[in-house]
């Protein structure tokens, strides 16, 4: 499977978890070509949030990308912003832009920078990347929507090394005092950051507890069992008075074994070798391989 595009499917349907499945493929290759031909990057999260990010749009989502700045679309923050080569798929395949340009990844003039840019991309909601901030925002939007009346929802991705940040804790005890119920945060709790394990550097258990004390109600599950993160993200929907985070228990560099709680693939993309090694085991074609591995110096 290689479209170019993917169609997503309403939350008011009934999910098809293999057309899911098969789209998170697709992009874990993209992630893959994308890195190895730009040659620098951010692999292992970029592949630990990938199927959080493909329930998001193409399934749960209000989005329209032919009018990506739509009054009452779904906000979506993307904190992890090292992780957006994820979300750059996701958004090409889901019709934003066409998937060919992803290969500009990191390239001068490309739109598709290192960190989204939300000058430069439809589709993005904000530049983000300084670690820390993207609660904040979403905040703000869920705020916003209060005070003008409107009943989008705002997601929020961050990354479980963004909890040593004092910011996400002001952001989250705001969200509770003011009863942010439209506010969804997902964590991508994949137990690593920059320079070591997150237990390592800053262990922050009981995670769930924390977020419980400032007011969140908390739903903790396995971040790449596509049945568990719909129902995870569907009970985010129901009426509640409390803002709500899922922490999505997720592996580094989930998809590809070498990768897979590798640190080392935290910020150093795959050389060519460990391109076409990926891309092997995420089943992509030899001719599509090939034609990868010749656009790589």
């Amino acid at each position: 499977m290689n479209p170019t595009q993917i169609s997503k499917t309403s939350s008011d349907n009934k999910v098809d978890l293999n057309a899911l499945s098969q789209t998170a493929l697709v992009i874990r290759r993209d992630i893959i070509k994308m890195l190895g031909v730009a040659g620098s990057g951010h692999p292992g999260g970029s592949l630990s949030c990938t199927d959080i990010l493909t329930l998001l749009y193409f399934h749960f989502l209000k989005h329209d990308p032919k009018n990506p700045k739509w009054d009452n679309r779904d906000r979506l923050i993307f904190s992890k912003g090292h992780g957006c080569p994820a979300l750059y798929s996701a958004l090409a395949r889901a019709g934003y832009f066409d998937p060919k340009m992803l290969l500009t990844l990191r390239q001068m003039e490309s739109p598709l920078q290192g960190h989204p840019d939300v000058r430069r991309l439809a589709g993005i909601e904000a530049s983000t990347g300084s670690l820390g901030q993207g609660l904040s925002i979403g905040v703000g939007c869920a705020l916003a929507a209060r005070l003008d009346k409107k009943d989008f929802k705002t997601y929020v991705i961050i990354s479980d090394g963004e909890l040593n940040e004092g910011q996400i804790w002001e952001a989250a005890a705001f969200a509770s005092f003011h009863k942010l119920a439209n506010l969804i945060t997902i964590l991508d709790y994949n137990k690593y950051q920059l320079s070591g394990t997150t237990k390592e550097i800053l262990d922050m258990e009981p995670v769930a507890a924390k977020w419980q004390a400032f007011g969140f109600e908390t739903k903790e599950i396995n971040g790449h069992d596509l049945k568990e993160l719909y129902e995870a993200i569907d009970w985010t929907l129901h009426a509640s008075s409390k803002p709500r985070i899922i922490i999505a228990h997720t592996i580094k560099g989930k998809g590809v074994s070498f990768m897979e709680n590798n640190n080392h693939f935290h910020g150093v993309a795959n050389t060519k070798d460990e391109t076409a090694r990926a891309l092997k085991e995420l089943g992509e074609n030899d001719a599509e391989i090939q034609k990868i591995l010749g656009m790589i110096q």
